[in-house]
């Protein structure tokens, strides 16, 4: 069993910063990629930011330069630094883990989600 545990949302003045937290538990073999997507109300859920093994990221470009996504390999953590905060950077951040499990006789691929944290940002 997988476990995608976030942490740090909260409410945010426009210009502020804050730091999101998702730790990954239970049986894997290796993560493959880990990230941040989110979802504002009334819109499709759409990726933020993630980290792929070896260290390289990807970002949306409403994000680029603001936020950055990096990775704890011994604690299984991924973080989210958001600075420069904007109001339409308010939405439900969901963790995302990429992972190879062992099953009978080989790996599978895998897609793990958290259960959300809220992030509003607000005057």
């Amino acid at each position: 069993q997988v476990q995608l545990v976030e942490s740090g949302g909260g409410l945010v003045q426009p210009g502020g910063s804050l730091r999101v937290s998702c730790v990954v538990s239970g049986s894997f073999f290796r993560v493959n990629t880990m990230g941040w997507y989110r979802q504002a109300p009334g819109k499709e859920r759409e990726l933020v930011a993630r980290i792929f093994t070896g260290g390289s990221t990807d970002y949306a470009e409403s994000v680029k330069g603001r936020f950055t996504c990096s990775i704890d390999n011994v604690k299984n953590t991924v973080y989210l630094q958001m600075s420069s905060l904007k109001p339409e950077d308010t939405a439900v951040y969901y963790c995302n883990a990429f992972l190879t499990q062992r099953v009978s006789g080989g790996t599978e691929l895998n897609t793990y989600w958290g259960q959300g944290t809220q992030v509003t940002v607000s005057a």
